[in-house]
């Protein structure tokens, strides 16, 4: 599936994964994966944050509420959008950016991060003192011990 951005048609998140996979598995038929081809990989699935200008407060809290919701990953969606329906209102214009970049990692390296799981998915330099980075490992850790459940659209 192609996407519309402006006039041209770019390849969905969905099929630049699947085409990864497959040319993975063509080029190496055992599933064995160098870092190097692993990196490779890795750069070529990253999405380009979308710059939005004039956005206002309202609307990207908004669209994080979805974005935080609809991951793709529920372990993900469970962590992101309990941690939304708990910070997201309090959050100034800096917070949301930052927490609005996070969104555009891959969903497990987030769950990784979020869980310090960083034997799994080490911790890139600039997430390391990442204010967002670090209330969300705070709210992972669940101190209260509460049952995370996909919040109710009124607890935003």
């Amino acid at each position: 599936m192609l996407l519309r951005a402006g006039s041209r048609l770019v390849p969905s998140r969905t099929n630049v994964m699947l085409f990864t996979t497959a040319r993975l598995y063509s080029n190496n038929p055992k599933g064995n994966i160098h870092d190097s081809e692993l990196k490779d990989i890795i750069s070529r699935i990253k999405i380009v944050p979308n710059k939005r200008v004039g956005e206002s407060i309202d609307k990207m809290k908004s669209r994080l509420v979805y974005q935080s919701r609809k991951r793709g990953i529920l372990e993900t969606d469970l962590l992101l959008s309990a941690f939304a329906a708990k910070y997201l209102k309090t959050m100034n214009r800096d917070q949301l950016e930052e927490y609005d970049t996070l969104l555009y990692e891959l969903d497990w390296d987030i769950y990784y991060w979020a869980t310090k799981d960083y034997e799994q998915s080490p911790i890139p330099d600039r997430w390391k003192d990442s204010e967002i980075m670090k209330l969300l490992q705070t709210f992972t850790e669940n101190k209260e011990k509460s049952i995370i459940k996909m919040p109710d659209l009124d607890k935003f």
